[in-house]
């Protein structure tokens, strides 16, 4: 197998690779499942960003965790060999690439796993690393009248996508990420090694994988909390025209107890304008519904903020009770009164509501233009200051798609994870999702989040990217800050070769080769 594999990388052209040599590779890792050749164009060297393009070695399409570890195991015994899985290929900045090496297709082993257990009379669910959230919803409340209790705002990513980064969305101010919210995890770690962790077996490699960002091991399957499913979801809009209300308001919600907030709490800026897509029209949820801008104070500035909240019931509930529910919590805000929308939908469609934005710009074409998304955590202590400089001044014209800011909890996440985060129990999630088209653009944008960066560290801001991106160990180490020794150390234990996620460009490939 060691000759096999040093025969291919030695003598491929650039181009790719001959479709004996696949073969040839496929018969010497004596994989179940199946192996295409790499290529700049194929699906393995791009993601949803279209920022960065590679050319790996192969893909593998494998069909369970004993063929993932066949693959880390066969690149172990190379001096230069690396493994980088891959969801749904929705990161950013090449995350799930692996130039010159192995990329693995986790979607293959999507129904690997899906088996609901019962312990201590709590709900759980066994899903695979490579399933999406998606279909774990819809399956859970078709078939159990269960659901996860923390998500993401778009579900079409992999379980162990998201749990290998945080997963955040409007539900994590009382949950916690999605991170907070499994108890098992079966990892394939650097050294080809199938481990089942959890708080108290190998918690070590459990709570440095949740986070991790894929470089501790490949997440196989995950165990993950149910609650039950609600029926149906009262979705509501309020607008502000200042920042300070509307962080106040914000922050009163989700610090409320459970019963006395709404069920979901995020918000967006958006352009004091007529502009389709950054501006007034970004606001209403139904195409009905009209924005009148002549409730807008002539004091608004160049941008308002739109608090977006939920309140779950069941069929069962009168609908005196939820308006009722909904009336006592809205006229505790400081929004402006008259511009308040809302609907009713399932709890499912509600989940799935950036499905509807994606079929639209898959429509008009926008969905697989380059997307410069910028993400930032934020302490409540530097919120204001960023408002003032970022959203009312470079941003204040839009960015061509969703401006998200909304407050979380620090003491809803767990430290011993691999997840960084600013100080203070308070801190906000900034969201900055671009859909440009393909050009000069790109490079603008590109170079405008580099400025927004810049400027967050020349004053001084309290701030850590997530979904984290950098060039330089220099700037790992500044973003891991006292937790880098700790990260270092379960890279060491479990990935002591760097094999794993050469795409994040944390660790260099060593070249120590196996016996």
């Amino acid at each position: 197998m060691i000759a096999c594999l040093g025969r291919i990388v030695q003598d491929t052209d650039a181009d790719s690779i001959p479709d004996d040599d696949v073969s040839t590779l496929s018969e010497s890792l004596d994989l179940q499942g199946t192996i295409e050749s790499g290529g700049i164009t194929g699906v393995a060297g791009k993601d949803f960003g279209g920022l960065y393009s590679v050319k790996p070695l192969a893909l593998i399409k494998p069909s369970g965790t004993e063929d993932i570890a066949r693959v880390v195991n066969a690149a172990s015994r190379t001096s230069h060999l690396t493994v980088a899985a891959r969801g749904n290929g929705h990161s950013i900045n090449g995350q799930a690439m692996a130039d010159g090496g192995f990329v693995i297709d986790m979607r293959s082993t999507e129904e690997n796993h899906f088996k609901p257990l019962t312990i201590d009379g709590s709900h759980y669910i066994d899903v695979s690393g490579g399933a999406l959230w998606e279909d774990v919803l819809k399956r859970c409340v078709s078939m159990f009248r269960l659901a996860p209790r923390s998500w993401t705002d778009y579900l079409s990513l992999t379980v162990g996508g998201t749990l290998s980064n945080a997963g955040v969305s409007g539900q994590a101010f009382r949950f916690g990420p999605q991170t907070s919210n499994v108890t098992e995890l079966e990892v394939v770690t650097g050294k080809g090694e199938i481990t089942v962790c959890s708080e108290t077996q190998n918690s070590e490699l459990f709570f440095g994988a949740l986070g991790g960002l894929g470089q501790l091991g490949i997440i196989t399957r995950a165990r993950v909390k149910l609650q039950r499913a609600p029926d149906m979801v009262r979705w509501i809009r309020v607008v502000y025209t200042e920042f300070e209300e509307f962080t106040r308001d914000a922050e009163f919600l989700v610090t409320q107890e459970e019963g006395e907030s709404f069920d979901y709490v995020e918000g967006f800026v958006f352009s004091n304008s007529d502009d389709p897509i950054n501006g007034w029209p970004s606001v209403p949820l139904d195409p009905d519904h009209e924005f009148n801008p002549a409730y807008i104070p002539q004091t608004a500035g160049s941008v308002l903020y739109c608090l977006e909240v939920a309140l779950h019931y069941r069929n069962s509930d009168r609908p005196s009770t939820v308006d009722t529910a909904v009336s006592r919590l809205l006229e505790r805000l400081g929004s402006i009164q008259r511009l308040k929308f809302q609907l009713n939908v399932s709890y499912v469609e509600f989940l799935l509501r950036v499905k509807q934005g994606e079929e639209h710009a898959k429509a008009n074409g926008n969905w697989d233009s380059p997307h410069p998304w910028l993400n930032i955590f934020i302490s409540k202590s530097s919120i204001v200051d960023f408002d003032r400089t970022v959203f009312r001044k470079m941003l204040k014209d839009g960015i061509g798609g969703p401006m998200l800011i909304y407050p979380l909890l620090r003491s809803k996440w767990d430290s011993r994870t691999s997840v960084v985060l600013p100080e203070g129990e308070i801190f906000y999630i900034v969201a900055l999702l671009r859909f440009v088209p393909k050009g000069p653009t790109v490079e603008k944008l590109v170079a405008q989040n580099h400025e927004i960066i810049k400027w967050c560290n020349k004053e001084g801001l309290d701030f850590k990217l997530y979904l984290p991106h950098y060039q330089s160990k220099e700037d790992w180490k500044r973003h891991f800050g006292n937790q880098w020794t700790r990260f270092v150390e379960r890279k060491t234990s479990f990935d002591p070769m760097a094999i794993l996620a050469p795409g994040q460009k944390i660790f260099k490939r060593t070249h120590i080769i196996k016996p």
